[in-house]
């Protein structure tokens, strides 16, 4: 969750919120590609828990356990989808600076679509993230592996994260950041 949020948080969405993105990519080219690499990082370590946990989980839960991999696998999918969309963007800001104000409205509506798969890659994670969520610390409340309460803490904020999700997609923002409940309860869980 750190190497996402500092990629994420730090590294790209500061970039890619500039009106004037296009034009300061080839400057922020490093800060992208670092960003949207420990994005990803964070993607590879989701499926490494799913394989790690698969076999503990397999033994009372087997439909469960194959269907929490297959959601963190989605998962992995839906990152990279929203980890491309930025460095995409690399390469059509050079082609911007390049052609010069003749098609400038095509550039920039182009630039608008990569970030519009950006930010639906990142609902998709949310989604997959969320129902993964609810069935791991569902069976690990179930098989009492670790303390119930942080089990408890988990599906709770599983489920603020798919309420932050449903007031995004709505464009309800007055909730602010529910997923910050989740991420405490993951990094003190590891």
């Amino acid at each position: 969750n750190v190497t996402f949020l500092f990629g994420a948080v730090v590294l790209v969405e500061p970039v890619l919120a500039e009106p004037d993105y296009l034009l300061n990519m080839a400057d922020s080219r490093n800060q992208l590609v670092i960003g949207a690499l420990l994005e990803l990082v964070n993607a590879l370590a989701y499926l490494g828990i799913a394989v790690v946990v698969y076999p503990l989980f397999r033994k009372r839960f087997e439909s469960l356990a194959l269907g929490y991999v297959s959601l963190r696998v989605l998962e992995f999918v839906a990152q990279m989808t929203s980890s491309i969309a930025p460095l995409l963007l690399i390469k059509l800001g050079a082609d911007f600076i390049g052609a010069g104000s003749a098609d400038a409205a095509s550039f920039q509506a182009l630039g608008s679509v990569l970030i519009d798969v950006r930010a639906w890659g990142f609902q998709m994670v949310s989604f997959t993230f969320g129902i993964s969520a609810l069935i791991f610390y569902y069976i690990f409340y179930q098989i009492k592996a670790i303390p119930r309460f942080i089990s408890i803490w988990g599906m709770v904020g599983a489920a603020l994260v798919f309420a932050n999700l449903i007031g995004d997609l709505f464009g309800f923002t007055a909730l602010g950041n529910l997923g910050f409940l989740m991420l405490a309860n993951e990094l003190f869980l590891g």
